[in-house]
């Protein structure tokens, strides 16, 4: 995946003008402090803000972030979302199965457990705490099966098995020949081989 000439500011407040961005398979780390812009170029990566101008390559052909195509295999949620609070982490999981052609449903059993998740799958995710809603978000994350998978903070608010479980997840990604993992974080993830790293300044 790569994104050509990405322009986007806010009224006021500029960030990019023709910034090239490539994102290779493995783990990509998009990194800086407070305020520099890593979770407005997962959100633009997403395509849930519109960039007012780049030119958005998957798999060596122009796409609209918008379009199915670049959605079924781009995948992104805000983990400070409070949009499915009323549902169980299960119906969830549910929603987002016609979304994603490769959805693994095989694994999410799998990823509730070592995410020690399991206890929580049947309650209103209205009644889980900030760590095990973002697990919720992390589980999905890691069974969508996309080409792209972009992770804010991945690490906020996790006890510390599920962030050892998670690092083992991204160790394994590391080594994917196909499949892009983006991470924005303040810092790199624990030794995790990266492919790219992007450096935002402040």
């Amino acid at each position: 995946m790569s994104v050509d000439g990405l322009t986007f500011n806010h009224p006021g407040r500029p960030l990019w003008t023709h910034f090239d961005v490539s994102i290779p398979p493995g783990v990509t780390l998009v990194c800086g402090g407070d305020g520099c812009g890593k979770s407005t170029l997962l959100r633009l990566l997403a395509g849930e803000l519109r960039a007012q101008a780049g030119r958005f390559v998957l798999n060596g052909a122009p796409v609209a972030p918008s379009h199915a195509t670049y959605q079924q295999q781009v995948f992104w949620t805000d983990m400070r979302s409070e949009a499915f609070e009323q549902i169980t982490p299960l119906a969830y999981f549910d929603s987002l199965r016609p979304r994603y052609p490769n959805w693994d449903e095989a694994a999410v059993a799998g990823l509730a457990e070592g995410l020690s998740l399991t206890p929580h799958l049947h309650k209103p995710i209205y009644m889980l705490s900030t760590g095990s809603k973002r697990k919720v978000w992390l589980a999905a994350a890691l069974a969508a099966g996309t080409q792209v998978t972009l992770i804010d903070d991945p690490f906020s608010a996790l006890d510390k098995s599920s962030t050892q479980f998670l690092l083992a997840r991204f160790f394994e990604a590391a080594s994917h020949p196909t499949r892009a993992w983006v991470l924005a974080d303040y810092q790199a993830p624990g030794g995790v081989p990266l492919a790219e790293w992007i450096d935002l300044p402040d």
